[in-house]
C-alpha cells in the first residue's frame, strides 16, 4: 500500500493506518460536520475509497495527509449542505410571527417616534446630521463622508457620539427605546 514496487494491496498495512489514522479523522470530521454519525461515516467513507481502488502512497505520512484532505472536504461539504437544508426548512415552514396591531401597541409605537424626534432636535447640527444619513437616508460612512466633505473615520466617530448623546437624552427624559 505504501511502497510503488508492491503494488498489491497490504492489508496489515491498511490495518495500522486505519487504526492510527481514525482517531485522527473522526475529530476533524466532528469538528466541522457537528454530528458524530456523520463524522464516523465521512471517514469510512474515506478508507473505502483507498481500499476500492488500491491506491499507493509513497509512504504512512502521505496516505495520512490525503485521507485528512478527503475527510476535511468531505465534511465541509456535509456541513454546507446541512446548512442549506436547514435554511429551505425554515423558508418553506416559516410560520407567521407577525404580532395582531392592538391600539396599545400603535400608541406606545407612536410616542416613542415622538420622543425620538424630540431628543433628535436637541442633538447639535453635526451629530444629528450624521445620524440622520446613516439611520434615515441609509448611507454607508464613506456616502456620509463625501457628503459632508469629512471623512470616513470622523463620520464614525460623529455617529457613535450621536447615538450615546441620543440614548443619553431619551434615558434622562425618561423613555425607551425598544
Amino acid at each position: 500500500m505504501f511502497s510503488e514496487q508492491n503494488k498489491k494491496f497490504n492489508i496489515g498495512e491498511f490495518n495500522r493506518l486505519y487504526e492510527t489514522v481514525f482517531p485522527i479523522l473522526f475529530r476533524v470530521a466532528y469538528r466541522i460536520a457537528g454530528s458524530e454519525e456523520a463524522a464516523e461515516d465521512l471517514c469510512q467513507e474515506a478508507f473505502f475509497r483507498i481500499h476500492e481502488k488500491n491506491m499507493v502512497f509513497p509512504s504512512p505520512d502521505d496516505a495520512k495527509y490525503w485521507l485528512i484532505r478527503v475527510v476535511k472536504n468531505a465534511a465541509l461539504n456535509y456541513a454546507k449542505r446541512k446548512e442549506r437544508e436547514r435554511r429551505a426548512y425554515q423558508k418553506a415552514f416559516r410560520e407567521d410571527t407577525r404580532k395582531a396591531q392592538t391600539g396599545e401597541g400603535d400608541y406606545i409605537r407612536e410616542e416613542t417616534r415622538l420622543e425620538m424626534r424630540e431628543a433628535l432636535e436637541k442633538l447639535p447640527e453635526n451629530l444629528k446630521t450624521v445620524l440622520v444619513l446613516k439611520e434615515y437616508a441609509e448611507l454607508n460612512y464613506k456616502e456620509i463622508g463625501q457628503t459632508l466633505g469629512i471623512s470616513e473615520g470622523n463620520v464614525k466617530v460623529r455617529v457613535f457620539r450621536a447615538r450615546e448623546r441620543l440614548a443619553g437624552l431619551i434615558a434622562k427624559d425618561g423613555g425607551y427605546v425598544s
